[in-house]
């Protein structure tokens, strides 16, 4: 009878145990799987934008007329409000990611009610407080809330920015490699770019969706060097724009598109070791300040405590 409650409790932790390896092995190719859908949608998506683009140029040239679609009469209608402003601010949201036509507009209404919310907010907690705060004091907090209201967007903004850089950057050599073996198996381009999208969907799902999109708008478009420099503008990155005109030159001029992709992968390469020397030579210093906070204080009491000790058992 003492045995029974023992053999129950060992088959439990063994089912839970199986469950959890299950789990453990099931959960990625769940999520590989929501990866590829997310991928796939915004690239159907960036197709039918691109197809109701052109369905509306048609019918603007034999109608005589502006015909566009929702998203298009938005992004228009930003264009018109924002001017130069407002590219420079689009351009941060695609890098950013945020392919909304109304971002712009958003974004530049975060920067101006944001400050105003903040400052707000701010005098509630001081007509609240109980200590009486100095009129200088005040002033200083007011604009405090102010200037971190009117900067938390463009710190939002580039950190989502760098961290889809450092991405791109990071799986961008190893999709130029796999391009470089579909281009001299004499694959062309736009099915090229489109492959490597499906294959490093697993990998880097934000480098999957700008080759996708750059896939759809080269397939989709009749100038090629226009998806090109897109796809540069749309990316921000580095190895995207010498991606970009490494191919639009080849083009130009007739060179070899093998070769420009085999040399400037080699650059991509080294520019990723030089990379990651720059943040190994600089982790002795960043180290400095932890060790001297948290790890010297302990090896002294560890070191000298005995010693206090004793000399205190002595006195």
């Amino acid at each position: 009878m003492d045995g029974a409650p023992a053999d129950m409790i060992v088959v439990m932790i063994s089912a839970l145990a199986a469950a959890i390896s299950f789990m453990a092995f099931a959960l990625p190719l769940l999520n590989r799987n929501d990866r590829k859908e997310r991928y796939q949608s915004i690239i159907q998506k960036r197709r039918k934008d691109l197809f109701e683009q052109t369905r509306n140029k048609v019918a603007a040239q034999e109608e005589k007329s502006i015909a566009a679609g929702e998203s298009m009469a938005t992004f228009f209608k930003a264009e018109k409000l924002l001017g130069e402003m407002g590219e420079k601010v689009r351009d941060q949201m695609l890098q950013a990611g945020i392919r909304s036509p109304s971002a712009p507009i958003k974004y530049i209404a975060a920067r101006i009610l944001l400050p105003v919310f903040f400052m707000l907010l701010a005098m509630v907690f001081i007509s609240a407080s109980e200590r009486e705060i100095s009129a200088s004091m005040t002033i200083l907090i007011l604009l405090g809330a102010v200037f971190v209201g009117y900067k938390l967007p463009a710190l939002l903004i580039k950190n989502q920015i760098l961290k889809r850089t450092e991405e791109i950057n990071l799986s961008f050599p190893d999709a130029l490699d796999m391009m470089l073996i579909c281009v001299q198996g004499g694959i062309g381009l736009e099915q090229t770019v489109s492959r490597i999208a499906d294959e490093i969907a697993e990998h880097s799902e934000t480098l999957a969706e700008e080759l996708g999109i750059l896939s759809a708008e080269m397939a989709m478009l009749n100038d090629r060097r226009a998806a090109l420099q897109d796809f540069a503008r749309r990316v921000g990155s580095g190895a995207a724009k010498s991606f970009a005109t490494a191919l639009i030159q080849a083009e130009q001029y007739g060179t070899s598109v093998s070769q420009a992709m085999r040399v400037m992968s080699e650059e991509l390469r080294d520019m990723r070791m030089q990379e990651a020397e720059r943040k190994a030579a600089s982790l002795p210093p960043k180290l400095t300040v932890p060790m001297i906070a948290f790890f010297l204080p302990v090896l002294f009491v560890v070191i000298i405590g005995p010693a206090v000790l004793q000399a205190l058992d002595k006195l």
